[in-house]
């Protein structure tokens, strides 16, 4: 089986082939989203349709054709455009833009509980901003619907329903559009595309050589479930991105009735099949490869993120330095807007090494923190995690991690779960795989890592409680 896989991330898009186990062969280009003032994040969504099509007519032409193609994407970013052109009616708006915080706190206050990366808050902006009378024939789309759009060149209007779930537009049972929500929003529901299955043909990609079918639809953190080979209850991952993300895999029952817990986790749409639901449990860190990001680009004691390896092996241990990586504030459990990055217990021995290890440390202390918070929302003992993403390349954070959750921790045999799982879906479509106990039983890790000692916890709880609340008015918005 030969799966094309269009992989479109919050700051490149990647196009891969793969059978659902190894990448055959893979492009990838940078395409960072705009940034016009503090807050704002844009992307040219005409720029990500070229991009999109001519790195996936590169790998299909290379390899000599595929059987099918996918899509994965980042969630929750939306796009408008013009029916009958094609053309997007503005810049698309990715789903960290947060211009939205003022009409999501009226919304909360009425009784909407509406957040700005939901792609329906932006939905309402680009119409309001375009469509003020609602007259135009519009069509809406997250970053699937576009690029399943652009492949099939206008035949298919559709958005998968993990993605759907991720708009805020969605009913309770995830049956469908929520006729009070779009009514409340005031948004036309003939702008917005079918919802299909995560697995089956939704059209053909006529756009690239052969006319492939699409095969498989799905939010890039849950193909990196799949992809992970996490798709029977109780089991786990971790991707350590830009953010960091952990999923659980659960039932047929939604297993968190509110948006969000008490603890901060999410019940997410893992995937659906022949129309039914399997969900998840989700919990998210803001900053974790950000991070390493902040020690090479603004700090300068790295050079580029594999310096980060030797520099942190130099030292047995953080010197008694303890970091919290919460840049840009800290989700679970504790969604505070305004707690910000914070180093504690420097002294005239402290070295960049010292500064390096913590910054790791600081980063698997806060997974710990999501495996603690979905453990409990879950039901389940997360007794071995599969990790994937650009941090686990790194034996020595690795290392770190396990000791950290005092965990069992596997290593994606690719570095990014995402293509492997987009491809699964789309095998599934096409009668690759009779099972998904078959799926599972193919998990096969690059490498196992077995914690070796345990870590104070104590410490790291008391830096944060300093940490938080850094600006009070932004901890107190309640998103």
């Amino acid at each position: 089986m030969k799966v094309c896989v269009i992989d479109v991330g919050t700051s490149s898009i990647r196009s891969a082939v793969t059978d659902g186990s190894g990448v055959r062969c893979f492009r990838q280009q940078r395409t960072p989203p705009d940034m016009p003032e503090p807050g704002l994040v844009e992307f040219d969504a005409t720029e990500m349709a070229e991009v999109i099509l001519r790195t996936a007519t590169e790998v299909v032409d290379e390899v000599g054709g595929v059987d099918a193609v996918a899509v994965t994407n980042q969630r929750g970013s939306a796009i408008v455009w013009d029916r009958r052109t094609g053309e997007p009616v503005g810049p698309a708006l990715g789903w960290q833009d947060l211009r939205t915080v003022g009409e999501c706190l009226a919304w909360q206050a009425d009784g909407l509980p509406m957040v700005p990366n939901e792609s329906a808050t932006k939905l309402v902006y680009l119409l309001d901003q375009h469509d003020p009378d609602r007259t135009r024939d519009l069509c809406f789309g997250t970053v699937d619907t576009w690029a399943v759009w652009c492949l099939s060149q206008g035949a298919a209007h559709v958005v998968d329903l993990s993605n759907a779930a991720m708009s805020g537009m969605l009913a309770d049972d995830a049956g469908g559009w929520s006729p009070e929500i779009l009514d409340r929003l005031g948004v036309p529901p003939g702008c917005l595309p079918e919802i299909v299955d995560s697995t089956g043909v939704v059209g053909a990609a006529t756009a690239l050589p052969g006319a492939p079918p699409i095969a498989g639809i799905i939010g890039d953190q849950q193909s990196s479930l799949i992809g992970q080979r996490c798709v029977l209850e109780g089991q786990a991952k971790l991707t350590f991105g830009t953010g960091a993300f952990l999923d659980v895999c659960m039932g047929g029952d939604r297993p968190i009735a509110e948006k969000r817990s008490d603890r901060g986790t999410f019940p997410i749409v893992a995937w659906q099949e022949s129309g039914a639901v399997v969900w998840g449990v989700e919990a998210m860190m803001i900053a974790a490869g950000s991070n390493m990001s902040w020690l090479i680009d603004d700090v300068g004691l790295l050079s580029d993120a594999s310096q980060s390896e030797e520099m942190a092996a130099s030292v047995p241990d953080a010197g008694g330095v303890v970091y919290v990586p919460a840049l840009y504030g800290l989700g679970t459990p504790h969604w505070d807007f305004g707690a910000r990055g914070a180093l504690f217990g420097l002294t005239g021995g402290t070295t960049a090494a010292h500064i390096v290890r913590a910054v790791f440390e600081g980063v698997a202390q806060r997974a710990a923190d999501l495996v603690e918070a979905a453990e409990a929302d879950s039901g389940h003992r997360l007794e071995r995690l599969r990790v994937d993403g650009g941090m686990s390349q790194n034996p020595v954070f690795t290392q770190i991690l396990a000791d950290t959750l005092g965990r069992t921790v596997e290593l994606c045999p690719v570095p990014e779960g995402t293509a492997l799982g987009a491809a699964v879906l789309a095998g599934r479509a096409l009668g690759e795989w009779s099972s998904w106990q078959e799926v599972a039983d193919t998990w096969s890790p690059r490498a196992v890592v077995e914690p070796a000692e345990g870590v104070d916890r104590d410490r790291w709880h008391d830096a944060v409680g300093r940490a938080a609340r850094w600006y009070p008015e932004l901890s107190d918005i309640g998103l």
